[in-house]
């Protein structure tokens, strides 16, 4: 099964879960502030809800709320999880707690729910199963490797698939990385720990150095 990235038409709307992490909420939460107005959505035709960006924002400003690093900030590490088993999920966010890395993480039980947050989170790592329903990794990856803005995206295939089940489905873009399930934890905690060496590295020398006075 195909599906397409849009560009516009998603440019400033989020899911329902993402709204959620963005002020700290529960889902049910943002489901209460779109009926009484506070947030506004709409309805995609497959039945996504679908909420303005800006008014999360106006939100945040009307109740004196910190921004989410998820929009302003750039230096933790942003990882999206696409992953069907909750035990799995549930799994790596423990881990994700426990190590105590600066990561923002984001977790989707479905590609589906995850495309509608991915143009406006700008991650750096996807973490992403491979056999799921509807929409599957394979889709997901080949998709977000045609669409410009994820060129730099660092994905993480999850999956109980051998290397010949895997040709078999069509492949995988050549720089993604195969973690085989059961997952290796202490893998992925120095695949992580080493990306986010390098985004701090790449910051010192980005960062502008004090005129000399003279």
């Amino acid at each position: 099964m195909n599906f397409a990235l849009g560009s516009d038409s998603y440019e400033s709307f989020c899911g329902t879960s993402y709204a959620s992490k963005l002020l700290g909420v529960s889902i049910g939460t943002i489901q209460g502030l779109v009926e009484k107005n506070e947030l506004r959505a709409w309805k995609t035709s497959g039945g996504h809800r679908r909420i303005s960006l800006k008014s999360i924002q106006e939100y945040q400003q009307r109740h004196n709320l910190h921004p989410n690093s998820l929009i302003y900030g750039e230096e933790r590490l942003k990882v999206v999880v696409v992953e069907d088993d909750e035990t799995t999920r549930v799994m790596l966010q423990m881990n994700f707690d426990r190590w105590g890395l600066p990561l923002d993480v984001m977790m989707y039980a479905s590609a589906i729910e995850a495309m509608l947050d991915l143009p406006n989170m700008h991650p750096q790592v996807l973490l992403t199963d491979l056999a799921m329903p509807r929409v599957d990794g394979f889709d997901l990856v080949k998709t977000l490797s045609e669409h410009a803005n994820f060129r730099s995206l660092a994905v993480v295939a999850m999956t109980g698939l051998s290397a010949d089940q895997i040709k078999e489905r069509g492949g995988l873009p050549e720089n993604v990385q195969i973690l085989t399930k059961p997952i290796d934890l202490e893998w992925l905690r120095g695949y992580l720990g080493a990306l986010i060496s390098v985004r701090q590295i790449n910051q010192r020398f980005q960062t502008p150095k004090p005129a000399l006075e003279t």
